[in-house]
């Protein structure tokens, strides 16, 4: 089409351009006098009724302003649709008569009904997709409100990192309080940290391991920075020789001092935390539709009015508290062996949540959401719910079969006397467990293994190594106790020959492990001050070096919060210990 023509069918109003077909009855669209013309829905003639005009004034209108006159064609329009004739307007008839004469040569078509409905369909999912969104949003502000959060300041993270290893301490107080929690033993209990569990996830995601820390655990409490409702702190003084349980509730010590004492028992530091009452089991095993346990003897405790028949049940509400609670119907009745059974039902309601009849059904997911988000207190850190989804996800990428359940390893505390009621970390066997939780090493076989990654920070510990006179570090303190850089400093000096080697006092952030950055020209040298700390592969970081006081070029040393003292090894396990232990794949009968 030439500017011209352009130039007219750009003034023509589009509502004009539909007129009435008598042959068919339907208005048509004519897009230009030689288009084909095709039927549209009746609800254009109300359009038209509304405007005023008729679609014959509307077309004689359209007519004049392109230069014709009104209900004529124009010879050049003649020509190109030879024995073509545009029936006389008329307005619709209930039921029109077709005149006589020649009809169209292509008959009308009508709009296909799926295509209507496709129209219908299209904009009502548009209207749900927003009502859902909408919705979707309102409810998650719902659940957050849900969700208790505490402020544990420097005991834990400000936020949650996918691409990291975390560590989540899980506790069950006693508390009595609250709606449904009555009746349960001691009611005037401030609510200690009667079951701990230290939830750690691999940075990889392919193992993780559930460490549970035992109530009766004779351990030293540290001084404990609280923050009071009036925004104030208030520092709880440590204790010694304490049972672990003490670490929550006394003396209004909150969640933050348990996270502490997790700490200075293991050296593993703490993320975050998750805390439940009572409540949480009951509501969370309904939520999903109970939990299968198995007992190898039927079961009648009055202390916790535990039944259950031999074999396998199926329980919730009161009954999975009760089986959580009594310790009477195991081994020797005490609480060692009621770890066992809760590491087992813990397992089994892992493996409930996670399967298709929970995860396929929006009851059960609604219901899990608000029982878990009622039940749950955690910190700051993770207090928002999608923050908690995303905690939930990451845990989720873990196979139960590499998810390792099992107790600190402990022994009887020699100060009970012949009255055996608390225990001590075993000093044997308690430390390589730590270590190998600390630097994420697996206590399951994965078969998923970075193989490449570990042979490269393997093939950094591999060439030559300057001698010791030649070494240039500078020492930061990262997270070691305070003095570290100055102990290594002089053991460096005065053991190790490392002359060229200074104090520069605190790094700018904490770190979990040690690490020794250097510039490629000065990889010999890394490799002899690695060979003196016994410094892992992981523990080198291949970067630049930096000036030290003299203007010269050196390494850096980081001492992290692994960092043992100076002249020990900081050389990671490689493979955990063998220990007692089950996984969330296995069902297990207690006894």
């Amino acid at each position: 089409m030439d500017a011209q023509g352009r130039g007219r069918a750009d003034n023509i109003d589009p509502a004009d351009q539909w007129v009435l077909n008598p042959n068919t009855g339907e208005y048509e669209l004519r897009l230009t006098p030689s288009a084909p013309q095709s039927s549209v829905p009746g609800p254009r003639r109300s359009d038209s009724q509304r405007s005023g005009r008729t679609p014959r004034d509307r077309t004689a209108k359209s007519e004049r302003q392109q230069g014709r006159t009104p209900g004529r064609e124009t010879d050049r329009e003649t020509a190109r649709t030879p024995g073509r004739e545009v029936p006389p307007q008329r307005r619709r008839r209930a039921e029109p008569e077709p005149p006589a004469g020649r009809r169209s040569r292509r008959p009308a078509k009508k709009k296909p009904k799926a295509k209507k409905a496709l129209m219908w369909t299209g904009g009502t999912m548009a209207f749900i997709l927003v009502a859902t969104g909408a919705a979707a949003y309102f409810y998650l502000k719902h659940l957050e409100g849900n969700v208790t959060t505490t402020d544990v300041g420097s005991a834990g993270k400000q936020g949650f990192s996918k691409n990291e290893a975390f560590n989540i301490l899980i506790i069950g107080t006693d508390k009595r309080t609250g709606a449904g929690n009555e009746g349960y033993g001691d009611n005037g209990s401030v609510g200690h940290a009667d079951t701990n569990v230290l939830l750690h996830v691999s940075k990889d995601r392919t193992n993780a391991t559930a460490l549970s820390i035992p109530r009766d655990l004779v351990v030293d409490v540290p001084d404990c920075p609280t923050k009071q409702e009036d925004g104030s702190e208030k520092v709880v003084p440590g204790t010694t020789n304490q049972r672990f349980n003490t670490s929550l509730g006394q003396d209004g010590r909150d969640p933050g001092c348990t996270m502490r004492t997790v700490e200075t028992v293991t050296g593993i530091p703490v993320d975050h935390f998750m805390m439940a009452d009572f409540n949480a089991v009951k509501t969370l095993t309904s939520a999903v539709g109970g939990v299968d346990v198995c007992v190898e003897q039927a079961v009648d405790d009055p202390k916790s009015h535990l039944k259950l028949p031999a074999g396998e049940s199926t329980v919730e509400g009161e009954q999975a508290l009760a089986f959580v609670r009594t310790r009477h119907a195991w081994g020797n009745q005490g609480d060692l062996d009621r770890i066992k059974v809760q590491q087992q039902f813990l397992g089994s309601l892992m493996r409930k949540m996670a399967s298709s009849d929970t995860l396929t059904s929006p009851t059960k997911l609604v219901s899990l959401a608000e029982a878990a988000t009622k039940a749950l207190t955690v910190d700051t850190g993770i207090g928002k719910v999608s923050t908690l989804k995303d905690v939930a996800l990451e845990l989720k990428k873990v196979p139960p079969k590499n998810i390792s359940f099992m107790t600190v390893p402990v022994r009887d505390n020699p100060a009970d006397g012949v009255v055996r009621k608390t225990v001590i970390v075993d000093e044997n066997a308690g430390p390589a467990v730590f270590d190998a939780i600390k630097n994420d090493v697996s206590f399951t076989e994965v078969k998923k293994k970075q193989k490449a990654q570990k042979d490269a920070q393997a093939a950094r510990l591999k060439g030559t190594k300057s001698e010791a006179s030649e070494v240039r570090v500078r020492i930061l303190n990262g997270g070691a106790p305070a003095g570290s850089a100055q102990e290594t400093l002089q053991w460096l000096q005065n053991d190790e020959g490392v002359l060229k080697s200074e104090n520069a006092g605190n790094a700018p952030a904490e770190l979990s492990k040690t690490t020794l950055e250097y510039a490629p020209d000065q990889a010999a040298q890394a490799r002899r001050l690695a060979a003196i700390m016994g410094l892992s592969g992981s523990a080198m970081k291949p970067g630049e070096s930096v000036t030290n006081s003299q203007g010269l070029p050196a390494m850096t040393l980081t001492l992290g919060k692994d960092f043992k003292g100076a002249g020990v090894s900081l050389t990671a396990p490689t493979k955990a210990p063998e220990v007692d232990k089950s996984t969330a794949d296995k069902v297990k009968c207690a006894s």
